[in-house]
């Protein structure tokens, strides 16, 4: 049985897909990108403003799902340009403990939603 998890702390889907599923004690949490929720606009200033705002919203997401970076066990991010990995891969690092910090990938692709920077999913466990 899945149980569709959406918190208004998060932005809204922009399409036919939920914030995040959670499936048994599995949270499949979609691909988030920088928009504050608060406004609705993009935060695309800095790529650490940027990079920061997606992981707010992961967090925000989490929280709904009552579930903390801790339960994340993978983690896929997507960039347009690998010159910015440094930058993401430290705000990034920032919400978790290295010792337990999730598996992930990191790739560059052609295009985001938006033409942003950065798009982050997770898979969290409870």
């Amino acid at each position: 049985m899945k149980k569709i998890i959406f918190t208004e702390k998060a932005p809204a889907p922009i399409g036919p897909y939920n914030q995040a599923v959670l499936s048994g004690n599995t949270l499949y949490a979609s691909g988030q990108i920088a928009i504050n929720p608060a406004s609705g606009e993009l935060v695309t200033d800095t790529i650490n403003n940027e990079t920061t705002q997606v992981m707010e919203n992961i967090a925000a997401i989490l929280e709904a799902a009552n579930m903390t970076f801790e339960n994340v066990v993978k983690a896929t991010i997507f960039i347009m340009d690998m010159n910015n990995f440094g930058a993401i891969n430290t705000v990034y690092g920032s919400y978790f403990n290295e010792k337990t910090a999730p598996a992930r990938e990191t790739v560059q692709v052609a295009c985001l939603p938006k033409n942003v920077n950065v798009e982050i999913s997770i898979i969290a466990v409870q």
